[in-house]
């Protein structure tokens, strides 16, 4: 696998911006196209986050995946309360950057977004919103319901710790008050019923079992509404936290799913 770090100036975001492309071994500028798969990372992560996984090199050589890590910061890659494109960022900007640069099969069968935490909410969020661009979702510990969250489920869990979770404040600033215009917008189940079925999606997700009560209860909501809402998905519960450990432990999986159903040109 090799890690190319490509930037340029952002029209949505107005500055420099960079993302990390890994091609896997087999890759050629020439000849057939490979399938991408964006995989975003958790809140307060950036661009370097998803390789802290020692398993994702052979992962990516083995599933023959363009693979691009793009990066948000804290503003879970949506067009914020702040006035911060992201969603802009990635779907217009990144997507076409990459096609143009690298041999993709630049179409939504040969195209998958997926992430961790934050980055699988947002992974879910994008391809409900943009079914022309991505068909496919692999999502580790989504954290599904944030534009849902009221003040802090986490609070009591803070003293003494760091928590790779925004408190009250923080979350805020991205989605507004409870009631914005921004949480509506982004409403996950909302997305589910309001989907263009035009573009059909397939969703891989797990949930650790040691990972945080909260988090298991959505992921295990989210699985009911893709049920009701007739999307294909395959949903797993398996030992782990909510970390990285839990996130390398399922790559061959969440790679499997993803290249099993990405086509290439």
């Amino acid at each position: 696998m090799k890690v190319l770090t490509e930037t340029w100036r952002s029209a949505a975001i107005g500055r420099d911006k960079s993302v990390n492309v890994l091609l896997p071994s087999s890759y050629s500028s020439a000849g057939r196209a490979f399938p991408v798969l964006y995989l975003l990372h958790g809140f307060g992560g950036n661009r370097n986050t998803w390789l802290q996984c020692g398993d994702l090199a052979p992962a990516v050589d083995s599933a023959g995946l363009v693979v691009v890590l793009p990066e948000s910061g804290r503003s879970w890659f949506i067009n914020d309360a702040r006035g911060r494109r992201y969603e802009d960022y990635l779907v217009g900007e990144v997507v076409g950057h990459v096609d143009a640069t690298f041999n993709t099969a630049a179409s939504r069968d040969g195209r998958g977004i997926g992430g961790f935490s934050m980055g699988g909410a947002a992974a879910l969020y994008q391809a409900l919103r943009h079914g022309e661009v991505f068909s496919v979702v692999c999502s580790s510990a989504g954290a599904f319901e944030a534009p849902l969250r009221e003040g802090d489920p986490y609070g009591h869990l803070r003293e003494g710790r760091r928590l790779a979770m925004p408190t009250a404040r923080d979350h805020e600033r991205v989605w507004g008050p409870v009631g914005s215009g921004v949480r509506r917008e982004y409403d996950p189940y909302r997305a589910v019923r309001d989907r263009d079925a035009r573009y059909p999606i397939e969703v891989h997700l797990d949930i650790g079992l040691d990972d945080y009560p909260r988090m298991i209860d959505m992921n295990r909501r989210m699985r009911e509404a893709l049920a009701g809402g007739s999307i294909p998905h395959r949903y797993r519960e398996r030992p782990g936290g909510h970390d990285w450990e839990f996130v390398n432990a399922g790559l061959p999986d969440l790679f499997a799913f993803a290249r099993s159903r990405l086509l290439s040109a």
